[in-house]
Order: C-alpha cells, then sequence, then structure tokens
C-alpha cells in the first residue's frame, strides 16, 4: 500500500465479511508512519527555531557588550541603558522561544515512545495465532493504543486513520488544525 492509497475495508471495530487481520495491520503500521512523519516534521521546526533564537541571542549580547564597552565617560548613557534594555529584551523573547522549541522535543521523544509502545502490542498480537484472527483483539489492540494519546494531535491522526483516511490525508487535517490553532498543546513555563 502507497502512502496516498486509502484503506477502505471494514475496520475490527465493526468487521464484516471484509475484515480481515492483515487490513488492521497495515492501519496500525500507517498510524506508525503517520506518528514518525509528525514528529521528524516536528524535530526539524523544533531545531530550526533554536538555531534561529540561539543566533538572536548572540548577537544581542554581542551588541550589549559592544554598547557597554563603546561608552565613555562623557558619554550620554541614557541611548546606551535604553540600547541595552531593548536588546535584553530581545534576549527574554528568544528564551521563550526556546523553552517552546524545547517542548516540541519533548513531544517528539512522546510520540516516538507511543510508536515504540504501538508497535510492540501490535507485535505481540500478530505473534499469537490465538488472538491474531479475533476481530476483538483488534479492537482492543487500537483502543488501548488510542488511550495512551495525550496530545489532541495524536487522537485526531488516529481517528482519522482508522476512518479510512491515507497518511497524507491523515497528516494534512491535522497539520491544518494546528496551522489555524485549533489545537494547541504548548505550554510556557
Amino acid at each position: 500500500m502507497q502512502d496516498g492509497q486509502r484503506l477502505n475495508v471494514s475496520p475490527a471495530s465493526s468487521p464484516d465479511l471484509d475484515w480481515s487481520q492483515v487490513n488492521e495491520t497495515v492501519r496500525m503500521l500507517n498510524l506508525a508512519v503517520a506518528q514518525i512523519s509528525m514528529a521528524m516534521h516536528e524535530g526539524d521546526d523544533s531545531v530550526e527555531s533554536l538555531t534561529t533564537s540561539f543566533l538572536g541571542m548572540v548577537q544581542s549580547v554581542d551588541g550589549i557588550s559592544q554598547a557597554t564597552t563603546s561608552a565613555s565617560p562623557e558619554t550620554d548613557f541614557e541611548p546606551v541603558r535604553e540600547d541595552i534594555l531593548n536588546r535584553c529584551t530581545s534576549v527574554q523573547g528568544k528564551i521563550q522561544q526556546s523553552i517552546v522549541a524545547f517542548q516540541f522535543y519533548d513531544r517528539l521523544s512522546q510520540r516516538l515512545d507511543h510508536v515504540r509502545q504501538a508497535l510492540g502490542a501490535l507485535s505481540d498480537l500478530v505473534s499469537d495465532k490465538s488472538r491474531l484472527f479475533n476481530p476483538t483483539e483488534w479492537s482492543e489492540l487500537q483502543s488501548g493504543i488510542r488511550s495512551r494519546y495525550t496530545m489532541q494531535e495524536e487522537q485526531d491522526m488516529f481517528e482519522a486513520l482508522l476512518k479510512g483516511a491515507s497518511i497524507d490525508e491523515a497528516l494534512e487535517q491535522v497539520r491544518g488544525r494546528l496551522e489555524k490553532g485549533d489545537i494547541d498543546d504548548i505550554e510556557l513555563f
């Protein structure tokens, strides 16, 4: 199955004659792929934000250093003081941006841990012939995976994939909601 294809077969929650454990395995693997894709995207954004923030802080601190060393005793210190205060405010803003970027790293770790747990549970189910062909076991697997998700975008992506969305469609839906601000899981310390 390719990334853009939908999985249009009956789910474990309401199996019919088209239900199969293979299709359920594909659903769970698609979920893992989507989770990894989302984590990598967020990780890239986080690293870029950190790089920009730290470069901005270095520039502001260099400016503060220059402002204080270039002033002579005869200099009117009010403009120098104002420049230093503005640069300090800039550094504080960059620190806040860095904190947000570090939170994205934490989310990346959580997301990858969820993938690890889901793949472990899937492996256990697929390797147990007494459970493999039982739709109830698949529903319980999916419910167990869903219950571990604390982030709204994970829950939304999970629901979209179980309803038959392709990986790309599920990611697009979640990213669209994030961009609109419908999902906001970032907190400042």
